[in-house]
């Protein structure tokens, strides 16, 4: 596992979601296939969207909306900058954040950065596994944070402890079942201490 390619959100209704993720400005970021896997409560993943100022914010999670998602934190100022969290129809949690409380140009809904986080029981150890299947730690926190170097996607790769996720994201930890997300590499196919799956690309 040299390479982080992409991430595949398993949904009850593609033709949905996809027609979501188009309208939300996504579908470049992440790809959707049917499933109908068990799965209850918080999956233990989130998308982290980086915009540059908080009309952009606005801007972004106004689309998102209007396409169907919900609120779960309204976008608000903190001491870290500005964002919000919505869930989307297909039950994503999505983070829509910038490091600046003013805006600086007109809003526009441009979307600097996406991470995948996931929410993991011991970041440490899960560290150790993907460094081990052969990825590139980029940044690292101790057990708080770790991003890997994923350049071959368009989305990061990072780590964050899951009941820390859950709370940012304003959602109770619990959840059970299929995380509803695929994540696909160059390698042979393997699945994290967390149940994370990850296949062949090209599978």
């Amino acid at each position: 596992m040299n390479t982080f390619e992409s991430v595949t959100l398993e949904v009850s209704d593609p033709t949905t979601a996809a027609a979501f993720y188009r309208a939300a400005g996504l579908d470049s970021y992440v790809t959707v296939r049917g499933s109908d896997a068990p799965s209850t409560g918080f999956r233990g993943f989130a998308l982290s969207l980086v915009t540059s100022q908080p009309g952009n914010v606005d801007a972004i999670i106004g689309d998102a909306v209007e396409a169907g998602a919900t609120t779960l934190k309204p976008a608000t100022k903190s001491f870290w900058g500005y964002g919000g969290v919505v869930q989307t129809p297909d039950g994503t949690i999505v983070k829509v954040a910038t490091g600046k409380k003013k805006d600086t140009a007109p809003a526009a809904r441009q979307i600097d950065q996406v991470a995948l986080l996931l929410g993991v029981q011991d970041v440490k150890a899960s560290k150790r596994f993907y460094v081990d299947n052969g990825l590139a730690v980029g940044k690292s926190f101790g057990g708080k944070y770790v991003e890997f170097d994923t350049p071959s996607s368009a989305v990061t790769l990072a780590l964050y402890p899951r009941r820390a996720l859950a709370k940012d994201a304003g959602v109770s930890p619990e959840g059970s079942g299929s995380h509803r997300i695929v994540l696909s590499t160059d390698a042979a196919p393997v699945t994290d201490p967390d149940g994370f799956v990850w296949e062949t690309a090209s599978a």
